[in-house]
Protein backbone atom coordinates (compact mmCIF):
# COMPACT_ATOMS: atom_id res chain seq x y z
CA UNK A 1 0.00 0.00 0.00
CA UNK A 2 3.04 2.57 0.53
CA UNK A 3 4.52 1.54 -2.26
CA UNK A 4 1.08 2.17 -4.71
CA UNK A 5 0.38 5.43 -2.41
CA UNK A 6 4.20 6.78 -3.49
CA UNK A 7 3.29 6.34 -6.98
CA UNK A 8 -0.02 7.66 -6.97
CA UNK A 9 1.25 11.10 -4.84
CA UNK A 10 4.35 10.92 -7.58
CA UNK A 11 1.64 11.13 -10.63
CA UNK A 12 -0.35 13.55 -9.14
CA UNK A 13 2.64 15.61 -8.23
CA UNK A 14 3.93 15.19 -11.84
CA UNK A 15 0.07 16.27 -13.02
CA UNK A 16 0.38 19.35 -10.46
CA UNK A 17 3.38 20.38 -12.56
CA UNK A 18 2.30 20.03 -15.50
CA UNK A 19 -0.90 22.22 -15.00
CA UNK A 20 1.41 24.73 -13.17
CA UNK A 21 3.54 24.45 -16.28
CA UNK A 22 0.66 25.13 -18.52
CA UNK A 23 -0.42 27.80 -16.48
CA UNK A 24 2.34 29.36 -16.54
CA UNK A 25 2.42 29.35 -20.62
CA UNK A 26 -1.43 30.77 -20.49
CA UNK A 27 0.02 33.46 -18.49
CA UNK A 28 2.75 34.28 -20.77
CA UNK A 29 0.26 34.43 -23.61
CA UNK A 30 -1.61 36.89 -21.56
CA UNK A 31 0.45 39.01 -20.82
CA UNK A 32 1.51 38.77 -24.65
CA UNK A 33 -1.70 39.10 -25.75
CA UNK A 34 -2.09 42.35 -23.63
CA UNK A 35 1.43 43.83 -24.66
CA UNK A 36 0.01 43.10 -28.40
CA UNK A 37 -3.26 45.12 -27.45
CA UNK A 38 -1.37 48.02 -26.07
CA UNK A 39 0.69 48.41 -28.94
CA UNK A 40 -2.58 48.77 -31.14
CA UNK A 41 -4.12 50.82 -29.01
CA UNK A 42 -1.22 53.14 -29.47
CA UNK A 43 -0.74 52.78 -32.97
CA UNK A 44 -4.28 53.51 -33.43
CA UNK A 45 -4.22 56.51 -30.95
CA UNK A 46 -1.42 57.88 -33.07
CA UNK A 47 -3.12 57.32 -36.08
CA UNK A 48 -6.31 58.77 -34.84
CA UNK A 49 -4.46 61.98 -34.26
CA UNK A 50 -2.38 61.62 -37.24
CA UNK A 51 -5.65 61.98 -38.61
CA UNK A 52 -6.85 64.51 -36.88
CA UNK A 53 -3.60 66.69 -37.91
CA UNK A 54 -4.21 65.83 -41.45
CA UNK A 55 -7.89 67.06 -41.34
CA UNK A 56 -6.86 70.00 -39.43
CA UNK A 57 -4.36 71.39 -41.91
CA UNK A 58 -6.17 70.80 -44.85
CA UNK A 59 -9.22 72.35 -43.87
CA UNK A 60 -6.95 75.71 -43.26
CA UNK A 61 -5.27 75.03 -46.37
CA UNK A 62 -8.35 75.03 -48.47
CA UNK A 63 -9.61 78.29 -46.59
CA UNK A 64 -7.63 80.27 -48.82
CA UNK A 65 -8.54 79.17 -52.29
CA UNK A 66 -12.12 78.35 -51.31
CA UNK A 67 -12.41 82.21 -49.92
CA UNK A 68 -10.59 83.40 -53.07
CA UNK A 69 -13.14 81.53 -55.51
CA UNK A 70 -16.01 82.78 -53.59
CA UNK A 71 -15.06 86.66 -53.45
CA UNK A 72 -14.54 86.80 -57.12
CA UNK A 73 -18.04 84.74 -57.83
CA UNK A 74 -19.41 87.88 -55.91
CA UNK A 75 -17.47 90.61 -58.23
CA UNK A 76 -18.49 88.82 -61.33
CA UNK A 77 -21.86 88.85 -60.36
CA UNK A 78 -22.30 92.04 -58.79
CA UNK A 79 -21.08 93.42 -62.95
CA UNK A 80 -17.82 95.03 -61.27
CA UNK A 81 -16.02 94.24 -64.34
CA UNK A 82 -18.97 94.46 -66.65
CA UNK A 83 -22.55 92.83 -67.48
CA UNK A 84 -22.74 88.72 -67.78
CA UNK A 85 -24.86 87.24 -70.16
CA UNK A 86 -27.81 84.77 -69.06
CA UNK A 87 -25.18 81.54 -69.45
CA UNK A 88 -22.06 83.61 -67.51
CA UNK A 89 -24.49 84.59 -65.15
CA UNK A 90 -25.40 80.91 -64.33
CA UNK A 91 -21.88 79.40 -64.78
CA UNK A 92 -20.93 81.88 -62.26
CA UNK A 93 -23.89 81.03 -59.53
CA UNK A 94 -22.95 77.45 -60.45
CA UNK A 95 -19.48 78.50 -59.07
CA UNK A 96 -20.79 80.13 -56.10
CA UNK A 97 -23.44 77.42 -54.82
CA UNK A 98 -20.58 74.53 -55.36
CA UNK A 99 -17.35 76.85 -53.41
CA UNK A 100 -19.96 77.72 -50.67
CA UNK A 101 -21.22 73.59 -50.47
CA UNK A 102 -16.99 73.18 -50.34
CA UNK A 103 -16.53 75.74 -47.55
CA UNK A 104 -19.19 74.03 -45.59
CA UNK A 105 -17.15 70.60 -45.53
CA UNK A 106 -14.14 72.31 -44.77
CA UNK A 107 -15.59 73.64 -41.74
CA UNK A 108 -17.32 70.58 -40.90
CA UNK A 109 -14.03 68.68 -41.02
CA UNK A 110 -12.40 71.03 -39.49
CA UNK A 111 -14.74 71.04 -35.91
CA UNK A 112 -14.46 67.12 -36.10
CA UNK A 113 -10.76 67.23 -36.51
CA UNK A 114 -11.37 69.54 -33.77
CA UNK A 115 -13.81 67.60 -31.66
CA UNK A 116 -11.65 64.47 -32.23
CA UNK A 117 -8.56 66.18 -30.78
CA UNK A 118 -10.23 67.34 -27.75
CA UNK A 119 -9.72 70.91 -28.79
CA UNK A 120 -13.39 72.11 -28.45
CA UNK A 121 -14.50 73.69 -25.50
CA UNK A 122 -17.98 74.01 -24.29
CA UNK A 123 -19.26 77.12 -23.05
CA UNK A 124 -22.58 77.13 -21.63
CA UNK A 125 -24.52 79.82 -21.08
CA UNK A 126 -28.35 81.03 -20.11
CA UNK A 127 -30.76 81.70 -23.21
CA UNK A 128 -34.27 82.14 -24.32
CA UNK A 129 -35.82 79.68 -26.93
CA UNK A 130 -37.61 82.06 -27.88
CA UNK A 131 -34.09 83.60 -29.19
CA UNK A 132 -32.63 80.68 -30.24
CA UNK A 133 -35.89 79.33 -32.76
CA UNK A 134 -36.18 83.57 -33.84
CA UNK A 135 -32.51 83.33 -35.08
CA UNK A 136 -33.23 79.97 -37.07
CA UNK A 137 -35.93 81.28 -38.71
CA UNK A 138 -33.86 84.48 -39.48
CA UNK A 139 -31.29 82.29 -40.93
CA UNK A 140 -33.45 79.81 -43.09
CA UNK A 141 -36.10 82.34 -44.17
CA UNK A 142 -34.06 83.91 -47.45
CA UNK A 143 -33.50 80.37 -48.42
CA UNK A 144 -36.86 78.61 -48.58
CA UNK A 145 -38.09 79.57 -52.34
CA UNK A 146 -39.87 76.54 -52.36
CA UNK A 147 -43.55 77.72 -52.38
CA UNK A 148 -44.80 74.21 -51.77
CA UNK A 149 -42.79 73.60 -48.75
CA UNK A 150 -43.51 75.81 -45.09
CA UNK A 151 -40.90 75.97 -42.37
CA UNK A 152 -42.62 75.62 -38.79
CA UNK A 153 -41.17 76.80 -35.45
CA UNK A 154 -43.92 75.62 -32.70
CA UNK A 155 -43.88 77.89 -29.82
CA UNK A 156 -41.85 76.38 -26.61
CA UNK A 157 -44.03 74.55 -24.17
CA UNK A 158 -43.39 74.31 -20.60
CA UNK A 159 -40.06 75.93 -21.33
CA UNK A 160 -38.23 79.22 -21.14
CA UNK A 161 -34.33 79.32 -20.44
CA UNK A 162 -31.73 76.57 -20.85
CA UNK A 163 -28.39 76.62 -19.54
CA UNK A 164 -25.82 75.30 -21.94
CA UNK A 165 -23.91 75.66 -25.37
CA UNK A 166 -26.34 77.60 -27.28
CA UNK A 167 -23.58 77.79 -30.51
CA UNK A 168 -23.82 74.34 -30.63
CA UNK A 169 -26.92 73.36 -30.22
CA UNK A 170 -27.87 75.77 -32.66
CA UNK A 171 -25.29 73.94 -35.29
CA UNK A 172 -27.02 70.56 -34.60
CA UNK A 173 -30.74 71.61 -35.42
CA UNK A 174 -29.05 73.80 -38.36
CA UNK A 175 -28.10 70.96 -39.86
CA UNK A 176 -31.44 68.79 -39.04
CA UNK A 177 -33.25 71.52 -40.51
CA UNK A 178 -30.93 71.75 -43.88
CA UNK A 179 -31.11 68.03 -44.72
CA UNK A 180 -35.01 68.04 -43.85
CA UNK A 181 -35.59 71.38 -46.39
CA UNK A 182 -32.97 69.39 -48.72
CA UNK A 183 -35.16 66.28 -48.76
CA UNK A 184 -38.75 67.78 -48.55
CA UNK A 185 -40.11 68.62 -51.52
CA UNK A 186 -43.37 69.55 -50.30
CA UNK A 187 -45.30 69.89 -47.16
CA UNK A 188 -43.73 70.89 -44.56
CA UNK A 189 -40.18 70.96 -42.11
CA UNK A 190 -41.69 71.49 -37.99
CA UNK A 191 -39.17 72.47 -35.41
CA UNK A 192 -40.12 71.47 -31.92
CA UNK A 193 -38.63 71.47 -28.72
CA UNK A 194 -40.50 69.73 -25.42
CA UNK A 195 -39.00 69.01 -22.23
CA UNK A 196 -38.39 65.22 -20.96
CA UNK A 197 -37.64 63.36 -17.93
CA UNK A 198 -34.64 63.34 -16.32
CA UNK A 199 -34.85 67.41 -16.58
CA UNK A 200 -34.27 67.17 -20.34
CA UNK A 201 -35.19 68.23 -23.30
CA UNK A 202 -36.32 67.30 -26.66
CA UNK A 203 -35.13 69.32 -29.81
CA UNK A 204 -37.14 67.58 -33.49
CA UNK A 205 -37.14 68.27 -36.66
CA UNK A 206 -39.86 66.61 -38.37
CA UNK A 207 -40.44 66.84 -42.28
CA UNK A 208 -42.40 65.34 -44.76
CA UNK A 209 -39.89 63.89 -47.36
CA UNK A 210 -39.02 61.05 -48.40
CA UNK A 211 -37.91 59.05 -45.57
CA UNK A 212 -34.89 56.68 -44.94
CA UNK A 213 -35.48 52.96 -45.46
CA UNK A 214 -34.58 51.21 -42.23
CA UNK A 215 -30.96 49.42 -43.25
CA UNK A 216 -29.84 52.99 -43.63
CA UNK A 217 -29.91 54.39 -40.10
CA UNK A 218 -27.58 52.46 -38.53
CA UNK A 219 -25.03 53.92 -41.04
CA UNK A 220 -26.43 57.60 -40.89
CA UNK A 221 -24.19 58.96 -38.45
CA UNK A 222 -21.09 57.59 -39.72
CA UNK A 223 -18.49 59.75 -41.73
CA UNK A 224 -19.30 60.77 -45.40
CA UNK A 225 -22.29 58.61 -45.41
CA UNK A 226 -25.15 59.33 -47.66
CA UNK A 227 -28.65 58.20 -47.95
CA UNK A 228 -28.98 55.36 -51.37
CA UNK A 229 -31.86 57.53 -52.91
CA UNK A 230 -32.41 59.18 -56.37
CA UNK A 231 -32.60 62.51 -54.86
CA UNK A 232 -29.27 61.55 -53.70
CA UNK A 233 -27.50 61.90 -56.89
CA UNK A 234 -29.19 65.08 -57.93
CA UNK A 235 -28.33 67.00 -54.77
CA UNK A 236 -24.78 67.05 -53.71
CA UNK A 237 -23.87 67.07 -49.84
CA UNK A 238 -20.73 66.77 -47.71
CA UNK A 239 -21.87 63.61 -45.60
CA UNK A 240 -20.52 64.73 -42.24
CA UNK A 241 -23.51 66.98 -41.01
CA UNK A 242 -25.11 63.88 -39.00
CA UNK A 243 -21.63 62.98 -38.15
CA UNK A 244 -20.78 66.23 -36.86
CA UNK A 245 -24.28 66.56 -34.84
CA UNK A 246 -23.73 63.32 -33.38
CA UNK A 247 -20.28 64.49 -31.69
CA UNK A 248 -21.92 67.61 -30.84
CA UNK A 249 -24.43 66.10 -29.15
CA UNK A 250 -22.20 64.19 -27.00
CA UNK A 251 -20.53 67.09 -26.26
CA UNK A 252 -23.58 68.69 -24.80
CA UNK A 253 -24.29 65.59 -22.31
CA UNK A 254 -27.04 64.20 -25.40
CA UNK A 255 -28.35 61.85 -27.93
CA UNK A 256 -29.24 61.85 -30.98
CA UNK A 257 -32.56 59.71 -32.28
CA UNK A 258 -34.03 59.23 -35.42
CA UNK A 259 -37.24 57.87 -36.75
CA UNK A 260 -38.00 57.70 -39.94
CA UNK A 261 -40.91 55.88 -42.64
CA UNK A 262 -39.92 55.79 -46.61
CA UNK A 263 -42.29 58.31 -48.32
CA UNK A 264 -43.85 59.88 -45.31
CA UNK A 265 -40.93 61.41 -43.74
CA UNK A 266 -38.39 61.31 -40.53
CA UNK A 267 -38.01 62.96 -37.45
CA UNK A 268 -34.78 64.23 -36.06
CA UNK A 269 -34.26 64.59 -32.49
CA UNK A 270 -31.62 65.72 -30.02
CA UNK A 271 -31.82 65.26 -26.22
CA UNK A 272 -29.60 67.25 -23.91
CA UNK A 273 -30.18 67.89 -20.34
CA UNK A 274 -32.18 71.59 -19.50
CA UNK A 275 -29.51 72.32 -17.33
CA UNK A 276 -25.57 71.01 -18.40
CA UNK A 277 -23.99 70.36 -15.44
CA UNK A 278 -19.74 69.70 -15.40
CA UNK A 279 -20.92 65.64 -14.56
CA UNK A 280 -22.30 65.88 -17.82
CA UNK A 281 -19.65 66.99 -19.95
CA UNK A 282 -17.80 64.01 -21.71
CA UNK A 283 -14.02 63.44 -20.72
CA UNK A 284 -12.13 63.89 -23.83
CA UNK A 285 -8.93 62.13 -23.27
Amino acid sequence: MNADLKTMLEERDAEIQALRAELEETNRGVVALYAELDEQAEALKHATQLKSRFLSYMSHEFRSPIGATLSIARLLLDRVDGPLTTEQERQVRFIQSTSEEFSKMVDDLLDLAKIEAGRVDVSPEWFEMLDLFAALRGMFKPILENDELSLVFEEPVGLSRLYTDDHKLSQILRNFISNALKFTAQGEVRVSARPEAGALVRFSVADTGIGIAPEHLPALFNDFSQVDAPIQKRLRGTGLGLALSKQLATLLGGTIDVQSTVGKGSVFSVIVPAHLTAAQEPVVE
